[in-house]
């Protein structure tokens, strides 16, 4: 099983990954940032509709630093979804703001409320950290899913990304008589595929959400990654199979009934060739992220080495021992779909 036993370092923006930010309009100024969002003056810790602890706490600012506070975020939020049009948020209202007491980085996450339909989203304000960027980068370029985020000094900002979070989906939803296991483990194989190609590591199910998409004829699966702070980091290759953590059994038990091996080899090899075709079509932006990558320390010296061994050995190909950093291994890494 995949264990990680250390917390993970965190890698301040590197001047070449800021100039990739800036070349490819990632980097915007913004009128607030995370360090000032901890001016609260009081916090509430907040339940679910279950009366179980979020580990969130609602944040609560002084009179007199509420009203500016809640319209700097509204104009994130402009900058995130409609490019700093402010036109469009004028029937928004912030309407709590939480912080997370238990991440590494401690993210901010805003609740924004249009108060004509009361429909809502949500949307983070964190502390920069280098993995955490180039794992948002690389999803938006490797994986099906695109993403919004946006980076401005030491502070990043990331869209909501939907879904059911994933070990809530396998305590309520494994047994629903209309889930259609097959599409369901079929999926877990190809998200799989997806992080160990792209070194995406902790895909426990604390860390992505399932996505659940009724057709016509049938159910649709897709599982998305919500967290990227172990992009490229730890030593061992076990850390970027989902397959090995513990509290995704419920999938992989999934997979194991109803998945026969050629089944499984047959979708490892159509998702690789689906990130095939996203290297050729992105091959600008890819080559520019990698080679900011080998210039740029996001790890360890003895993950570095500890991983790479991994990689040879499980491709069976020296050609990772030369790597010097995780840049290099994840460009080994993706040209084994090529």
């Amino acid at each position: 099983m995949a264990l990680i036993s250390k917390k993970k370092v965190i890698y301040p923006i590197s001047a070449g990954l800021r100039r990739y930010l800036i070349k490819y309009g990632r980097e915007v100024d913004i009128p607030i940032h995370y360090h000032e969002l901890l001016r609260y003056s009081n916090s509430i810790a907040l339940y679910d509709s279950k009366d179980q602890d979020t580990f969130w706490e609602t944040v609560f600012y002084d009179q007199s630093d509420r009203e500016e506070i809640h319209l700097n975020v509204k104009k994130i939020y402009a900058l995130l979804k409609a490019g700093g049009d402010m036109s469009v948020m004028e029937h928004l209202y912030i309407d709590r703001i939480d912080l997370c007491i238990y991440g590494n980085t401690q993210p901010f996450r805003v609740r924004i409320v249009n108060r004509i339909n009361d429909n809502f989203d949500y949307f983070y304000i964190k502390n920069a950290d280098a993995s955490r960027v180039y794992g948002l980068e690389l999803e938006d370029l490797l994986s099906p899913n695109r993403i919004s985020y946006l980076v401005h000094q030491n502070t990043l900002i990331e869209e909501h990304i939907a879904g059911i979070p994933g070990d809530k989906f396998m305590r309520q939803h494994m047994d629903d008589p209309n889930m259609n296991p097959i599409r369901l483990a079929k999926e877990f194989v190809k998200f799989n595929e997806r992080c160990f190609v792209r070194l995406l590591g902790d895909m426990h199910s604390s860390n992505f959400v399932v996505d659940v998409t009724p057709d016509f004829e049938e159910t649709h699966y897709r599982i998305r990654a919500i967290d990227f702070d172990q992009q490229s980091y730890e030593g061992k290759k076990s850390i970027y199979l989902p397959q090995y953590f513990k509290e995704n059994n419920a999938l992989i038990n999934l997979g194991m009934q109803f998945i026969t091996p050629e089944s499984m080899r047959q979708y490892q090899k159509e998702e690789r060739a689906l990130i095939a075709t996203r290297l050729k079509s992105s091959h600008k932006e890819i080559e520019d992220i990698l080679h900011t990558m080998e210039k740029d320390k996001i790890s360890l010296p003895e993950n570095v080495d500890s991983l790479k061994k991994d990689l040879a050995k499980h491709y069976k190909n020296d050609k990772f021992l030369t790597c010097q950093n995780m840049g290099g291994i994840l460009r080994k890494s993706l040209e084994q779909v090529l």
